[in-house]
């Protein structure tokens, strides 16, 4: 994502609204293939709904990037992203995160449902297991 902070620049969070974030591992790391490494990053996004910040819809912590759908609540996309990765490479001692991530706003023809889907599916894809049942760094609140 070279250009990633320079698309960003003239962009603004829309409270209330629903937004895909990928975000990846520095230089693609399994680092949450390690249990408790990704146990902290879930807190993490767990807190975040605690706070008020977030409502989260879905997510799946891949081993080396994370998919979440959430409903931005109060402060700017770009804080709340940076907050999470801060807060998850201070939990697990090193720096995780790759700069940059990759956002996408839920428009109101597309299907939440089908979204959530696509991110809850990704172990499947990716070949780590035969079914999203038998991994275990995935939730959603429609299944």
């Amino acid at each position: 994502m070279p250009h990633s902070n320079r698309l960003r620049q003239y962009r603004t969070s829309l409270h209330g609204h629903f937004y895909h974030v990928v975000t990846s591992t520095r230089n693609r790391e399994p680092v949450f293939s390690n249990l408790a490494a990704a146990r902290q990053c879930i807190q993490t996004m767990q807190d975040e709904d605690q706070s008020g910040s977030t409502r989260t819809y879905a997510y799946c912590l891949m081993p080396d990037h994370l998919h979440w759908l959430f409903q931005l609540q109060g402060e700017s996309l770009s804080k709340v992203v940076r907050r999470v990765k801060a807060k998850t490479s201070l939990k697990v001692g090193q720096p995780l995160w790759q700069s940059g991530y990759y956002d996408h706003v839920i428009r109101a023809e597309e299907s939440m449902i089908e979204i959530a889907r696509y991110i809850i599916a990704n172990p499947k894809r990716a070949g780590l297991t035969r079914s999203v049942r038998d991994f275990s760094h995935w939730d959603c609140i429609w299944i």
